[in-house]
Formats: structure tokens, C-alpha cells, sequence
């Protein structure tokens, strides 16, 4: 019994041991989606003022990026605070520890190449190495146009430098600390179909506005299948509990019954962006970012969702 027990032992130390290894290793040597590409992103007009529009109107990039007026009913970006980061998200908002995020105006980005600012924004890898979790949906961004994404590099370039202090590193509760780190993956870039494809091309938008990242349900990170922007996940901000649509063309339940211009116009009267309290009242979604999307992308995504499979999925908002 005694030598039994001491094998036991034995075991369980092992594979103690081989957890610790296994741990260490993903710590010290992941990720690693290779080097960052030696380019430079030619700055034009023309890029600077695509990369300014899909920043901040499909990509929504400096929605997060920048420092928001809370003051103001739907968190309109404060005065000279585009690009600055600093805001904090953590559990109060469903992040599994506490992000602040980072400045990416000139005044840090000097600091990063253009094939470290790529590589950053398609695989999830910083210039230092480490991960970044997909609160920032890189994922999404993965499989753009390497046109697109030269167009979103010329316009944060070329945005006023803002200096702020040094936010604190992003820290995440275990396990979540360990597993971000096999997260990062290599890019697939992609072409941006033909806008006259309008369910290629809608395909294509809402991949890049990462739509599925608030309107699909997962489990563990990961998508739940044949719910595929279905809505209902939950949202809060102070004491009201929101839940996200459902975009299906389900009859019932999602747009099944919504015409193109209603779904555009739902959008158009969020446009104004002066921090007054839009049309569509106060919500977690940005429709005040989104709103400044074409008409053409939002017919596009229009009908790429009446092409999906439809969902009866009721959502209420609480």
C-alpha cells in the first residue's frame, strides 16, 4: 500500500511538473506568428482619407482608442482626445481582468514600423512580442485588404500626436493570463470583393466591423454554431441590462420583416456625432460610428443578413 502510494505520488508531481513546463513554455515562448514585414506604407490623400473612414466608421477603431465623455449620453469622443486610449475596461464590462487601452496616435506609434502596427492589428502579436487579447477584434481584421489595412496605417499616422503618461499593462485572471498567449495566429489577408457583388462585398464590411463579435453568442471564446448573428449577449451600462439584436432574417425574432432603407435610415439618424442623445437613445452599440458608413456598405450588410440562415432567437432588453 505504502509503495502504492508513494507512485501516486510520484504521479501527481510529474504531471505537476509537466504543467509547469507546459505553462512556462507557452509564457516565455508564444506567440509567435514571425517577424513583422519589412514595408513602408506609402501616406497619400486618398489613404489617409479611406483609413479615416474605416477607422472610425467600420473598423470603429478610434471608438476604443479614444478617451470618451461619459458625461455626455452616448460617450462622444472629449475634445482632443482622438486616438489617446486610456479608457478602462475590466469585469464591470464581461473582460476577464483589467485593459486599459493604448495610445495609438503618433506619439507612440513613432515608436512602432509599419510591419509591427500590420502584424499588430491581423494577428494579435505587439511589437514587444506579447499577446493582445481579442477584446481588440483582430481577428476580424485578419482577413482584410492589405489595401485597407494600408489605408488604416496611413490615417494613424497621420493623426495629431497626443502625449499621455505610460497606462498600466493589461492584466488578466488566470487562467485567461496564460491562455492569451495562444491566441495570436498568422494573417490571412484577403481582397475586398467587387462593391457590385453586394453579398460578397457585405460578407466583407461586416467581417470588418466585426458585427459577430456583440451579435453572436459563444462558448468559450468561440462562436456558437447556428447562432451566427443571433444576438443575445448580454450588455450593461450603469443600472440597465441591454441584449444585442438579432440580425438573422428570421420573421419573428430578427429583420426578417425590416426593409433596406429601414435598416439604412435606423442607422442615418445616429450620424450625429455632436454627443446629444441620438434617435436610437443610449446603448452599448455605437450607432453614432456606424452611422457614418455609406449607404452602399450598409445596403451591403443588409443584404448579406437577409442571405444568412435564419435564427428564431427572441431577445428582450431588460
Amino acid at each position: 500500500m505504502k509503495k502504492n502510494g508513494k507512485w501516486a505520488a510520484y504521479i501527481i508531481i510529474l504531471f505537476i511538473l509537466l504543467l509547469v513546463v507546459a505553462a512556462s513554455y507557452i509564457v516565455l515562448a508564444l506567440p509567435d506568428v514571425g517577424k513583422p514585414e519589412d514595408i513602408t506604407v506609402k501616406i497619400t490623400p486618398a489613404r489617409i482619407a479611406r483609413g479615416a473612414y474605416l477607422a472610425n466608421h467600420v473598423t470603429i477603431c478610434m471608438d476604443c482608442h479614444s478617451q470618451r465623455d461619459w458625461s455626455k449620453p452616448i460617450g462622444d469622443i472629449a475634445a482632443g482626445k482622438l486616438g489617446a486610449g486610456g479608457d478602462d475596461f475590466d469585469n464591470s464590462v464581461g473582460i476577464p481582468g483589467d485593459i486599459y487601452i493604448p495610445n495609438i496616435t503618433p506619439y507612440k506609434l513613432k515608436y512602432w514600423t509599419d510591419g509591427e502596427i500590420l502584424r499588430a492589428i491581423t494577428t494579435g502579436e505587439r511589437k514587444d512580442g506579447s499577446a493582445i487579447y481579442p477584446f481588440m477584434p483582430w481577428p476580424g481584421f485578419s482577413h482584410m485588404s492589405r489595401e485597407d489595412l494600408y489605408c488604416i496605417i496611413a490615417y494613424l499616422r497621420s493623426l495629431k500626436p497626443i502625449k499621455t503618461a505610460n497606462y498600466p499593462k493589461p492584466r488578466l485572471d488566470f487562467p485567461q493570463n496564460i491562455l492569451e498567449h495562444l491566441l495570436p495566429a498568422k494573417a490571412v489577408l484577403g481582397q475586398m470583393p467587387p462593391v457590385n457583388d453586394s453579398i460578397a462585398y457585405g460578407k466583407y464590411v461586416i467581417a470588418a466591423a466585426n458585427c459577430s463579435l456583440c451579435h453572436s453568442q459563444k462558448n468559450n471564446g468561440k462562436i456558437i454554431a447556428g447562432m451566427e448573428y443571433a444576438g443575445g449577449i448580454k450588455f450593461s451600462i450603469g443600472k440597465k441590462i441591454f441584449t444585442s439584436a438579432n440580425l438573422t432574417p428570421d420573421k419573428n425574432t430578427g429583420i426578417g420583416n425590416w426593409t433596406e432603407d429601414a435598416f439604412v435610415q435606423r442607422f442615418k439618424s445616429a450620424a450625429d456625432t455632436s454627443g446629444k442623445e441620438n434617435a436610437n437613445g443610449v446603448s452599448p452599440m455605437p450607432w453614432y460610428d456606424y452611422g457614418g458608413m455609406s449607404a452602399t456598405d450598409l445596403k451591403a450588410i443588409y443584404k448579406y443578413l437577409r442571405s444568412i440562415k435564419p435564427v428564431n432567437n427572441k431577445v428582450i432588453n431588460l
